[in-house]
């Protein structure tokens, strides 16, 4: 007789490649497909000895109070910071993510956004496409070279965002934890004095409390009316309603956002703003990396239940 297959609760979807393989491996319940999730957590709450997620879904001290035999989560992503760790640590159920791979398609979305920004691109767009250009030139953008771009969190991505911009020809200046002896960048331990001399201030560093809000009104308006705010980190980096009020008084130039504090809502008033790209996070969303990520996860499960070492262990 067969040996049951173990049941992985998956609160969001791999790519389908891989969700094919996480079927073969294992008895896989799809929550987010469920019409009554609490209703299918609760028959198989006992069942349920790991879980897929994303940092789309919370994974706080109820849920896993409620599946008492969890073992592993297997995030599909970098960040943890919807994973209550101490809880995990406490219950003594692994936590593994997907670090690296998605480090360049994350930068390149950062540089994309700080593109479309300084040159009006999606404006620019829509003035043809509704037959604005007939009459007459639209207003005109900024050049990014020779620019200041202060980035806070100078990690992998951080990194790669900044060696992209060199190539801009634009000056680097960065916030952190603490500096990098590595690099001849500037290093500027207090945020708002960083922001007073930006014409962009990019945003990579990790979410969690350490980071909560660490953009709020009094660093948007050392940003000033010239600057510009990009944002591919976590939504929770950014204190959302000092960021509204800072675009709608043309505090600020403008910002670039990939990342939200309540997704996937997104403040009506930001979408009415011809100085805002608003994209719905996608820094990781290119079919190689999401790829990859699935990869990673599958095997970080296959290697937790088969007795081997994890590959990526946050926990």
């Amino acid at each position: 007789m067969p040996t049951p297959k173990r049941t992985i609760l998956a609160l969001s979807p791999l790519l389908a490649p891989e969700m094919s393989r996480l079927d073969e491996r294992f008895h896989t319940v799809r929550l987010y497909n469920e019409s009554d999730p609490e209703k299918t957590l609760q028959a198989i709450r006992n069942d349920v000895v790991g879980i897929v997620s994303t940092t789309s879904t919370p994974i706080r001290k109820s849920l896993m109070e409620a599946l008492p035999n969890l073992e592993i989560i297997a995030q599909s992503a970098v960040g943890t910071d919807n994973i209550d760790l101490d809880m995990a640590k406490s219950r003594g159920v692994r936590v593994t993510n997907t670090p690296d791979v998605l480090t360049d398609d994350t930068a390149d979305i950062a540089v994309s956004l700080l593109l479309a920004l300084s040159r009006r691109i999606c404006e620019a767009d829509m003035y043809v496409r509704v037959g604005k250009w007939q009459g007459g030139s639209m207003p005109l953008g900024v050049t990014p070279k020779g620019k200041t771009v202060g980035i806070v969190g100078l990690g992998r991505i951080g990194k790669a965002i900044a060696k992209r911009l060199v190539a801009f020809d634009m000056r680097i200046v960065y916030h952190g934890r603490k500096p990098k002896p590595d690099l001849a960048w500037p290093y500027y331990k207090d945020l708002r004095e960083m922001a007073e001399i930006c014409d962009y201030l990019v945003l990579s560093c990790p979410g969690g409390p350490e980071t909560h809000n660490i953009v709020n009104a009094d660093v948007l308006h050392a940003l000033g009316p010239k600057g510009y705010l990009i944002n591919v980190a976590r939504g929770s980096v950014v204190d959302e309603p000092a960021l509204v009020d800072a675009l709608t008084n043309k505090v600020i130039a403008g910002a670039g956002l990939d990342v939200y504090a309540h997704e996937p809502n997104v403040p009506d008033v930001l979408k009415g703003m011809d100085n805002v790209v608003l994209l719905p996070h996608i820094g990781s969303a290119t079919v190689e990396t999401r790829t990859i990520m699935g990869e990673i996860v599958l095997a970080n499960l296959e290697a937790h239940f088969s007795g081997k070492p994890l590959i990526t262990p946050v926990v």
